[in-house]
């Protein structure tokens, strides 16, 4: 670990000079991309200075204790070795987390799409609920929330809204909301207040890009229909809604927003993209599965991964098993504390795999 540390800092070194060099300070393009590889090791580099600092401390304070005679030196001396060694033993677990192989979509943007599942009406409710809980945690994390398609029951709720969310790092984020969320409660239309049980599915993928999975237009056929719900004339009477369909997959996408046509079909392009993407990381980790038997963070929406529990005032994650008696917050977009539990514990599932594989 420490021969990896020592060349990641003296690439961060190379990368200093580098961005001070007129060669590349001129070229913007060769600019951004080293500034780029240099900020994404800096935090690695600071940390692990500190760490040699702090065995540095260590050291200094044990000859202290071997030296020192009197009484409330050494005392001393002992208070800030304790210290030290905790926070060293800290700073090498950090170490070892940020050292793990990067996920490569953490830095890309997702396609969020919400579905109503089991429950009838309720559950169209619920999605609408969980479609605003993720909207307003990202509006906290400064990201932008822009619609693509919805689907709205009769009574309000809908039965399936897909958008795109785009900021920094949001996939790394979010990509553990993928699967089944629950909800029990007592529905507005229930006359002799009996908890319902409803389900609504969630799935976060990362937005594909061009050069990450290549679409053949001959795989294509894209169909024109009027597109139906809000939007005035204009919308409901012209052929500006797109349904693509690739044929290899049958996979389907509709997209009926915006009053262009072109504009639709961007949009459905971007959908489609990401999930054919994500047929494509399935199929890897189907593979990496069979070769492994275990798979940390498999996103398998046939899984109940959270129960949100309105008589209880409890929001469980079933993965990691934690309870918060906080429903309302957590509806309400306070989404940090679930999401934090859930980085730190599968980080720690790959530390373990990754230790593993080194024993």
């Amino acid at each position: 670990m420490f021969e990896r540390l020592d060349q990641i800092e003296a690439r961060y070194e190379e990368l200093n000079g580098a961005l001070a060099s007129p060669e590349i300070t001129s070229d913007s393009g060769r600019y951004q991309k080293t500034a780029k590889a240099h900020s994404e090791i800096a935090p690695i580099v600071e940390l692990y200075r500190e760490y040699k600092d702090l065995k540095r401390g260590i050291a200094e304070s044990k000859a202290m204790l071997a030296d020192e005679k009197d009484p409330e030196m050494r005392a001393y001396a002992q208070e800030e070795l304790d210290k030290l060694e905790a926070r060293v033993a800290a700073v090498e677990d950090e170490l070892k987390v940020l050292l793990l192989p990067k996920d490569p979509n953490d830095e890309k943007d997702v396609i969020l799409e919400i579905r109503a599942g089991t429950g009838g009406d309720e559950a169209t409710l619920f999605a609408a609920e969980m479609f605003r809980m993720y909207t307003r945690y990202a509006e906290t994390q400064g990201w932008k929330v822009e619609v693509l398609s919805t689907s709205e029951s009769s009574v309000g709720g809908l039965k399936e809204v897909i958008a795109i969310i785009e900021g920094q790092r949001v996939f790394s984020r979010l990509k553990y909301e993928s699967g089944v969320h629950r909800v029990q409660r007592v529905p507005a239309t229930e006359q002799q207040g009996r908890v319902h049980t409803s389900a609504v599915t969630v799935a976060v993928l990362p937005e594909a890009e061009d050069v990450d999975i290549k679409i053949e237009a001959k795989d294509l056929r894209i169909d024109t229909f009027c597109s139906s719900g809000p939007g005035g004339q204009s919308v409901n009477t012209t052929y500006s809604a797109v349904r693509i369909t690739h044929i290899p997959t049958n996979t389907v996408v509709s997209c009926q927003d915006e009053k262009s046509q072109i504009k639709n079909r961007e949009k459905g392009m971007r959908v489609l993209r990401s999930r054919l993407y994500e047929i494509e990381m399935q199929k890897q980790q189907d593979a990496l599965a069979k070769e492994r038997k275990a798979m940390v963070g498999s996103g398998d929406r046939s899984e109940k991964i959270r129960t949100y529990n309105f008589p209880q005032n409890r929001v469980t994650d079933h993965r990691i098993g934690l309870t918060i008696h906080q429903l309302q917050e957590v509806i309400d977009g306070k989404l940090q504390p679930l999401i934090d539990a859930l980085v730190t514990h599968f980080q720690a599932e790959k530390l373990k795999q990754e230790t593993a594989g080194v024993a």
